[in-house]
C-alpha cells in the first residue's frame, strides 16, 4: 500500500487520464503530489527526465503522458505517435529504474491486441495477430512500454505494472474534431448541429464497429486499486465488460444532447477495429469493477463540454 506521505509524480496531470488521476488520488488522501507541466520538462528528452528525477525523487510514479488521438489523428500523424510516446516512455521507465522509483504504474491501450482478436479480447491475446492498420504506430509503441516494464522487472525486480483500458471519455477530453476520439466528437458534433439548427449529423463508417467505454474517474479508481494491490508483471485489462455499435452510441449522445436530426454514415471513411471489447474477469477475480454507466456518464461529460464551449 502506498505510505499517504508517500511523494506520488503523475506524469500527464494536465491530460484527461492524468487529471483523473490527481483527483482520485486527493480524494484518498494522498498530499504529496508532484507535478510538471510540458515547459518545465519535455518528457520526449531523457536528460530532461533524469534530471527530474534526480531532484524530486518520486517513491511512486502514475505513467498517464501520452500522445493520444482518433482514427483522424492516427492516420495522418503515425511519426509522431510512435516517436513520442517511445520517447515518453524510454524516458520515464528508465529514469524510474535508476533512482530507485518503488513502483510505476504503465498506462497502455485496448490498441495493442490485434485488429481480428477474438472477443472478448484476453490479456494473454497480446502480439497473437496483426494490428490495426489506421493505428498500428501508436500500439507498436503501447507494446513497447509493456514489454520495458516487464524487461525491468525481470532483470532488476522492479515493481512496474502494466494496464490496458478500453475506450476513455469523461470530463476533460478532446473535442477537437481533428485529433479527438469518437464519443467526444459525437458530443461536439450533435450540440453544434442543434444550435445550428442544422437538420443531419455526418458521422465516419458504417457504424457497425463495436465499442466499449470507460469513464476516466473509473480508470483512475482501478489506477490506485491495482496500484496498492496488484504486483504481477502481466497486464491487466481495465473496462466495463459491455459493448455496444457505434451506431447506438450515435444514438446514446444525441439523445443526450438533444439533438433530433438525421444520422448519415459515411462509409467512404475507415471503420478501423471492427470489434474491441476487452474481457475484465482478471481485474474483476482481483476485486474491482467498474461503477459509472454510460449514459449517466455522457450526461457528465456533455455538462463539462457546454461548460467549456459557451
Amino acid at each position: 500500500m502506498m505510505n499517504k506521505e508517500a511523494a506520488i509524480y503523475v506524469a500527464g496531470h494536465g491530460g484527461l487520464v492524468g487529471a483523473a488521476i490527481v483527483r482520485r488520488l486527493e480524494k484518498a488522501g494522498y498530499g504529496n503530489l508532484i507535478f510538471k507541466t510540458h515547459g518545465e520538462m519535455d518528457l520526449t528528452r531523457q536528460a530532461s527526465v533524469e534530471a527530474f528525477f534526480e531532484k524530486e525523487r518520486p517513491d511512486y510514479v502514475f505513467m498517464a503522458a501520452a500522445k493520444v488521438g482518433g482514427i483522424l489523428a492516427n492516420w495522418t500523424f503515425p511519426a509522431d505517435f510512435i516517436y513520442q510516446n517511445l520517447q515518453i516512455e524510454t524516458s520515464i521507465i528508465h529514469a524510474a529504474h535508476v533512482y530507485g522509483v518503488k513502483k510505476l504504474l504503465f498506462l497502455g491501450s485496448s490498441c495493442i491486441y490485434p485488429k481480428h482478436c477474438p472477443q472478448p479480447m484476453k490479456e494473454e491475446q497480446l502480439l497473437s495477430g496483426y494490428l490495426e492498420d489506421s493505428n498500428e504506430p501508436y500500439a507498436v509503441a503501447k507494446i513497447a512500454g509493456i514489454k520495458m516494464c516487464q524487461a525491468y522487472q525481470r532483470q532488476y525486480g522492479s515493481r512496474f505494472i502494466s494496464l490496458m483500458p478500453t475506450n476513455l471519455y469523461g470530463p476533460g477530453d478532446n473535442f477537437d474534431l481533428k485529433t479527438s476520439h469518437v464519443l467526444p466528437a459525437l458530443i461536439r458534433k450533435f450540440h453544434e448541429a442543434k444550435i445550428a439548427g442544422n437538420p443531419s449529423v455526418e458521422i465516419w463508417g458504417t457504424g457497425n464497429p463495436r465499442r466499449e467505454f470507460l469513464h476516466v474517474d473509473d480508470l483512475a479508481d482501478a489506477c490506485l486499486f491495482l496500484m496498492n494491490h496488484y504486483e504481477e508483471s502481466e497486464i491487466v485489462n481495465v473496462g466495463v465488460g459491455k459493448d455496444l455499435s457505434i451506431r447506438d452510441l450515435a444514438n446514446e449522445v444525441a439523445e443526450v444532447v438533444q439533438f433530433h436530426g438525421e444520422l448519415i454514415f459515411d462509409t467512404a471513411k475507415p471503420d478501423g477495429t471492427p470489434l474491441k471489447l476487452l474481457d475484465v474477469s482478471k481485474l474483476t477475480a482481483l476485486g474491482w469493477k467498474a461503477k459509472i454507466p454510460l449514459k449517466e456518464g455522457i450526461r457528465a461529460t456533455y455538462q463539462y463540454y457546454t461548460s467549456i464551449a459557451s
